[in-house]
């Protein structure tokens, strides 16, 4: 299984459609809202975690786009510097998905990479930047930028 982090933007004529429900029921894809931004009768920014297999994936996109979704796939890459960690813990306090967690038995913090959707709230909690590498950054204005 496979994710990605995509951005979609629902103009106004097509955002009470059921389409982000059409993705689970119709194209065996998983989803995880991770941020949200919805201007009622103007547009709706939502930035998703899809999971499911490559074509699932790819046939998603593609529905997505011939309902005049725009699509945007975030690159995006949390990393963490072994070296400069000192298992202080204050990441895993904002850490949504578990991709940080304590080991309560060495009581050392544990980076699944895998499981890190890099929102990027673990750089601003790490009191010694030992977590670096391109995140996704939603601001309010409606732009959205990747921010190393």
């Amino acid at each position: 299984m496979e994710s990605i982090n995509v951005l979609l933007i629902f103009k106004q004529q097509i955002m009470y459609k059921p389409i982000i429900f059409r993705l689970a029921t119709e194209y065996n894809v998983v989803f995880n809202v991770l941020e949200a931004k919805i201007l009622p009768k103007q547009e709706g920014r939502l930035i998703l975690e899809l999971s499911g297999g490559r074509r699932e994936l790819d046939d998603c996109i593609d529905y997505l786009k011939r309902e005049e979704v725009q699509v945007e796939v975030l690159a995006d890459k949390i990393y963490r510097d072994e070296r400069a960690c000192v298992h202080c813990g204050a990441c895993t306090a904002v850490c949504r998905v578990d991709a940080l967690t304590i080991d309560r038995v060495t009581m050392e913090v544990r980076f699944y990479p895998e499981r890190c959707v890099a929102c990027g709230l673990c750089k601003t909690a790490c009191p010694v930047k030992a977590m670096s590498g391109i995140s996704i950054d939603f601001e309010f204005d409606g732009d959205v930028k990747a921010t190393p």
